[in-house]
């Protein structure tokens, strides 16, 4: 690797002197392999066989014409990005190891880490929108996003419309040509259409493809066509992969199966370099990066990503086997048991499992429902999911409280809805604290 760059500028030696090993043989390495170490060299951390984490603001520069070639590359004056480590409210070495490591899983382009699943969200959603423009968002969304969307984005005259997670590209279309009439009358466009599949907390599916071809219907290929974003947290990467399927850019709460131990809070964003670059501007603007602890604590979590996804996804479907025909269990939000024809033909197209959170209907009302979630021992009582512990909650009174009841009523969001994210627990030990915790509803 040269020490300087085309305009002779003398550039820091800076991670990875040698090329990336992503294939041995002709073979393509696996993600679970490339976790061990992509992204790092040893040879420039003294040796170290991990990362250190980089507890620094700020870096020294090999000369001054270098830190000015940095800081265009920050600044967005040149293209592409910085081409070495400048102030860490920009970039450090553990974010981009991490970055470089979670663009393998989605093979994408470009990859950003945030300090947090709404963060992410919010600096995605600001590098979109402008006053006037519409956004389209399918439905239901995890609550924060949407209070953001309609009445956050709201005060800055942002408008929004929503479709049903199972809406047809017929329902979409029409929407987006409405969508596109409004923003034409408001001087503004269709911004973005933001997409949440599963959607939280009823795992209802949504048709990424058909909402592609919506898109090319209404938008045509050429001048604002709006990208497709979607949070991808609770299938994502193991079991879902939508830049594959017509999505522009992919969002995760890194918190959840990143994470995966909930002792962390960050998020991530991937995509195109020119999907990424407006959003690497606003971070950069605003500071939403993740610290370099975290960063290297989601290092460290997804050397077992595959692991842990996979016995979650196991112990889930084993758990959903004896919860679909429990005589107090009217119903099962579980996409390895799909009743509707249609969401079963998205699943077969786009997923490649079941994933480990799902939704149970308790009998009754809020009461069996708290009944319910009071008498488990081994599950915890807790919000989030993702993690190695089994969770459950009960949306309709905590996460998606601040949503209005018609809306919630209207989404399916019911009070005796449960959501449960399985961890990796002995499959069997779970099904015993099920059946004695439905025992006292």
């Amino acid at each position: 690797m040269s020490d300087h760059n085309e305009d002779d500028v003398p550039v820091a030696p800076r991670r990875m002197p040698k090329a990336p090993i992503e294939e041995i043989g002709g073979r393509k390495l696996k993600p679970s392999t490339l976790m061990m170490g992509h992204g790092y060299d040893p040879v420039l951390s003294e040796g170290s066989l991990k990362p250190p984490i980089f507890l620094t603001s700020t870096f020294a520069f090999e000369s001054a014409a270098a830190g000015k070639r940095f800081f265009e590359g920050i600044t967005g004056k040149r293209p592409g990005g910085a081409d070495g480590l400048v102030y860490s409210r920009f970039n450090g070495p553990n974010q981009e190891i991490l970055e470089d490591r979670l663009s393998i899983w989605d093979e994408a382009e470009d990859a950003l880490v945030f300090s947090s699943g709404m963060s992410a969200i919010a600096t995605v959603l600001l590098a979109n929108v402008n006053q006037g423009d519409v956004v389209v968002h399918s439905g239901p969304l995890y609550a924060a996003t949407e209070t953001l969307i309609n009445k956050i984005l709201g005060r800055f005259g942002v408008t929004f419309m929503d479709f049903p997670a199972g809406a047809s590209p017929a329902e979409v279309n029409a929407l987006l040509e409405k969508a596109k009439a409004e923003a034409d009358a408001n001087g503004g466009k269709v911004a973005i259409i933001y997409l949440e599949s599963p959607a939280n907390p009823t795992n209802a599916l949504v048709d990424i493809e058909g909402v592609a071809d919506a898109r090319a219907q209404v938008f045509g290929e050429d001048g604002a066509v709006p990208p497709i974003a979607i949070d991808n947290t609770f299938l994502g990467p193991l079991w879902q992969q939508p830049l594959k399927h017509g999505a522009d850019i992919v969002i995760y709460s890194l918190t959840k199966y990143a994470g995966g131990h909930s002792d962390l809070v960050a998020g991530g964003v991937l995509g195109s370099k020119a999907h990424m670059d407006p959003i690497r501007a606003i971070r950069n603007t605003i500071g939403t990066i993740c610290d370099p602890n975290t960063a290297w604590m989601l290092l460290r979590s997804l050397e077992t990503l595959e692991l842990r996804m996979s016995r979650a996804g196991e112990n889930a479907e084993k758990v959903c086997a004896f919860l679909r025909d429990h005589p107090k269990v009217e119903g099962l939000g579980y996409l390895g048991f799909i009743e509707d024809e249609s969401q079963q033909d998205i699943y077969d197209r786009h997923c490649s499992g079941a994933g480990s959170t799902f939704s149970v209907f308790i009998k009754g009302g809020e009461k069996e429902a708290f009944a319910f979630l009071d008498a488990m021992k081994i599950a915890k009582l807790a919000v989030s999911l993702g993690g190695t512990e089994t969770l459950a909650s009960l949306p309709a009174a905590m996460t998606h409280l601040s949503v209005p009841d018609e809306r919630r009523a209207a989404l399916g969001i019911t009070d005796n809805l449960v959501r449960i994210s399985i961890g990796v627990e002995d499959a069997e030990d779970l099904i015993a604290d099920f059946d004695q915790a439905l025992a006292q509803v």
